[in-house]
């Protein structure tokens, strides 16, 4: 069976912003989608970040600070929670779909090192794998395709519904049958074992990041660095 006709497990966070260095989780789900289609197992958590939710972040996921410290549980408990699912998903196999994982997974790795509790890596002993990002295989398998490149767009052009756009369970659940459409519709990447593509990912998306660099350096900023690291930015790397 190709991957995209197995189980698939999915995993989008809403945070506080978009530094991996600095910003906190908000909301997180953690869902499995089934060969036929439907939800199976799920998680979600609502955290109090321990920091006000800027307002700008909570007009896009709709979580404000009072809402998160009156109804959210304790961000290093809930950190620990999400941290160890994880390290479940990938000890079983089924591969990951993390719509921008070098975002997510980033980030989470730093929540750990934050509370002092051990990161993914750390209970692996490897780097999570396999994880399956729409946003990397989208751009490699259509590279010349103009428009937007977000999860609604991809949604979009995937013929996935997306009803409730940034809810972390709604935003997972998205990601994982618009990886499965991909699949589906581009053999280059449906028809590749996951370990290659994984493998094929980690090399993609320091390509394209490459790409976007320079391009900025002719255009914009002379100076602009993009991280070529995926799925996971390392601890300590240059982020910008």
């Amino acid at each position: 069976m190709t991957w995209h006709g197995e189980p698939l497990v999915a995993f989008d966070l809403e945070t506080t912003g978009t530094d991996i260095e600095s910003d906190r989780i908000v909301t997180a789900a953690l869902v499995r989608l089934e060969p036929d289609g439907r939800v199976g197992e799920e998680r979600t958590w609502l955290l109090d970040p321990g920091v006000s939710i800027p307002e700008q972040a909570s007009a896009i996921h709709g979580i404000s600070t009072d809402r998160a410290r009156t109804h959210g549980v304790p961000a290093a408990p809930a950190v620990e929670e999400i941290t160890e699912a994880l390290a479940r998903v990938f000890r079983s196999g089924v591969p990951l779909v993390v719509m921008n994982a070098r975002y997510d997974l980033s980030l989470l790795d730093r929540e750990c090192r934050r509370y002092g509790i051990e990161p993914l890596v750390a209970r692996l002993g490897v780097d999570p794998s396999p994880v399956i990002d729409p946003l990397v295989l989208d751009k490699h398998a259509d590279q010349y395709r103009k428009g937007r490149r977000t999860l609604q767009a991809l949604c979009a052009h995937y013929g996935v519904e997306l009803a409730d756009a940034h809810d972390a369970r709604a935003d997972a659940v998205a990601a994982a049958r618009a990886a499965r459409r991909m699949g589906e519709r581009h053999p280059s990447i449906g028809s590749v074992p996951l370990a290659d593509l994984h493998a094929l990912q980690v090399r993609a998306a320091a390509e394209q990041s490459a790409s976007l660099q320079s391009y900025l350096r002719r255009t914009s900023n002379p100076s602009a660095y993009i991280e070529p690291a995926w799925p996971l930015v390392p601890h300590g790397a240059r982020v910008g």
